[in-house]
Parts: structure tokens; sequence; C-alpha cells
């Protein structure tokens, strides 16, 4: 039979291991939330260094990164997720809408393209802002052909006419890239596709809510 003495052996040891278990599980915790709040701090000034590459931050007076809203039109959008639209204004004025896209069909998968339009339906500007396209050819908007993109820059669905938002090679008005026909093929639709979008949401893209 286990004295007084035996007993007070055993529990101390548990009562040690139960603390150690409890300090380890907090600081585990703890080490997560701030793992989590640095990346979203990260992730926010990520995107908004995107958005004031497109939109110039002294054109509008609210915050993007908190005025936004979802929206969900697969195939407008390249995905059935929702996808984020940033809405910049001024004095309460509509300046621009940045959406969060997708190119689905680039040569190495999915790109995803951040469309900043402008009230109206002008393009404002495209950026790259997620690919796996090869290094070198299907990146070439990133360094061979570092300018592609600023040639969306003042288009729309009218300019050029609809059945030219293609590649050249498609018969459209767009160059394509040295040796890599695939990728801007598959930018110019996403583009085309997300100013379809944007042209039958425009006002509600600009109201709370999310537009469908």
């Amino acid at each position: 039979m286990a004295t007084p003495a035996d007993k007070r052996k055993i529990v101390r040891p548990t009562v040690t291991l139960v603390v150690i278990a409890a300090v380890l599980t907090v600081g585990l915790v703890t080490f997560a939330n701030l793992t989590r709040d640095r990346i979203a701090r990260n992730q926010e000034v990520w995107i908004k260094q995107h958005l004031d590459a497109l939109v110039a931050p002294q054109s509008y007076d609210n915050d993007p990164l908190t005025d936004t809203t979802e929206v969900t039109a697969p195939d407008q959008l390249g995905t059935a997720a929702p996808v984020t639209a940033y809405r910049m204004r001024k004095n309460g004025l509509p300046v621009a809408v940045a959406i969060r896209s997708i190119a689905p069909d680039g040569y190495r998968g999915p790109l995803e393209l951040l469309v900043a339009i402008a009230p109206g339906g002008q393009l404002i500007g495209v950026q790259v802002i997620r690919h796996n396209e090869t290094p070198g050819l299907g990146d070439a908007f990133e360094n061979r052909d570092a300018g592609w993109l600023d040639k969306f820059r003042g288009l729309s669905l009218t300019k050029p006419p609809q059945q030219r938002w293609t590649v050249r090679r498609d018969g459209g008005d767009f160059d394509a890239f040295t040796g890599a026909t695939i990728t801007p093929r598959a930018i110019v639709k996403a583009v085309r596709r997300t100013l379809e979008f944007y042209q039958g949401n425009e006002d509600r893209l600009y109201q709370d809510g999310n537009p469908r």
C-alpha cells in the first residue's frame, strides 16, 4: 500500500508535466498568432505595392485594403472561388476598382492578375501577381518584354473591338512573346473577360455587398 510520501513522489512529476505542457501550449499558440499576424501584414504590404504601381496613391483618399468586396463569376473571373476587388475613391466618388482575376489557361497553369479599371470601363493597368511560367520564356512580361503589360493601359472593350481582343496569331491586336503564345493569349483573354465582368457589374462593385 502506497504511503503519503509515495503519493507525493508520483503527484509532483505529474504536476510538473502538466505545467510544462500548459506553458508549451501557450507558447505555441502565441507564436502561431504572431506568425499569422506577420504573414497578414506582409500580404497587405505586398498587395498595396501592386495597387500603388497601378493606381497613383494620390488619386484616392480611402483605404483600398479595407474597402473591398468579394466577387464570384467563374466564367469571367477564371475561378469558382470568390476573388477580391479593391475599391479606390476620392471624396467618396469612384476612382478605380482592382480585381484579382485568374487566367486559368497559362502554359504552366493559372496566372493571377490584378486588373485596375476606371469608371466607364477603361483599363488603368494590368499586373501578373502570381504565376508558374517558365523562366525566360513564358514569364517574358517580367523581364525580356517587361513593357508588354503596359500596352493594356487605356484600352477598353471597344478599344480595340471585342473580336480583336486576342493575340495577332489568332487575328487580334496583341503581340505574343517570342517563342511563347499560350501565356499572352491566356492573359489577354482573362483581361477581356474581367472587363466584361466589370461592364456588367460596375455600379454594384462600388456598393456594399457582393456582386454575383
